[in-house]
């Protein structure tokens, strides 16, 4: 798939390690172009070959976060990132002129991971509160009673406990493995720290078990598909979320309208 442009973008639209797809560069970010069959058509050869994949999901937070931190923009150059919400699809609309095929929100591609797998994964929880974990994986084996569900840790172990647990996955390694740690030490974790000893698939899912197990209510259906999840779960959670959607929304939107209209160099 080719991006569309306002100018001549070529130059960052790459293709990724999969040659059937494209990147587009997000602030730094390169976030692949595809809808969510081929997503999952993507991982599906991954497992089936068990080679592995790390695997993100940008957000405008994602971006601002990168855009301050060198090394986890590097790091993210070894990940398949998928496309997440309404703020990385106005910057491809501004830089390419076209949005990302899908919305790949980790909360709901994840589970649409686990619907379409019809061969048994084992599947293995790190993160989150004390207790949110078991409930998310008592609530997921209810939903693909298929796979197997294991809970690693909650995601507030010491440090000393670390070599423990990777010594836990590379002893029985799973074919998915999902952290949620929040961003970006979710991403810089799977990034330092697995390797394909550890788990075919590693996906930083932020609140993906909080979501799963209850903890956190999902917007209105009506609301996901406006495609305003953020805004309901601000109103949810001022305290925790306003720096994250009050300044980074704008500072995110800013930044893509500088990149959009900077200076470009000649042409060679």
């Amino acid at each position: 798939m080719t991006a569309i442009s306002f100018f001549d973008m070529s130059s960052h639209t790459q293709p990724t390690d999969h040659p059937d797809h494209a990147r587009r560069d997000i602030g730094g970010i390169d976030v692949a172009v595809l809808d969510r069959a081929q997503a999952l058509a993507v991982l599906d050869t991954a497992l089936a070959r068990h080679r592995q994949v790390k695997l993100a999901f940008c957000n405008a937070n994602l971006v601002n976060l990168a855009a301050v931190d060198a090394r986890l923009q590097a790091q993210l150059k070894d990940f398949l990132v998928l496309a997440d919400g309404i703020g990385v699809d106005i910057g491809s609309r501004l830089l390419y002129g076209a949005s990302f095929p899908a919305n790949l929100n980790g909360t709901d591609f994840i589970p649409a991971l686990l619907a379409a797998q019809n061969r048994p994964l084992r599947v293995t929880l790190l993160g989150g509160q004390p207790g949110v974990a078991e409930r998310a994986a008592a609530r997921l084996t209810q939903d693909y009673p298929r796979h197997g569900f294991t809970v690693l840790s909650h995601g507030y172990f010491a440090q000393s406990e670390e070599a423990g647990l990777l010594a836990q996955l590379a002893q029985s390694p799973p074919d998915l493995l999902l952290v949620a740690f929040g961003n970006p030490l979710q991403e810089r974790w799977i990034a330092e720290k697995i390797t394909l000893r550890h788990a075919t698939i590693a996906a930083g899912i932020g609140a993906l078990f909080d979501f799963v197990a209850g903890e956190v209510e999902r917007a209105p259906d009506v609301l996901r598909r406006l495609r305003l999840e953020w805004l309901y779960r601000l109103l949810l959670e001022p305290r925790r979320l306003w720096r994250r959607y009050v300044l980074g929304n704008p500072a995110f939107l800013l930044r893509m309208l500088r990149i959009r209209f900077q200076p470009r160099g000649p042409t060679q």
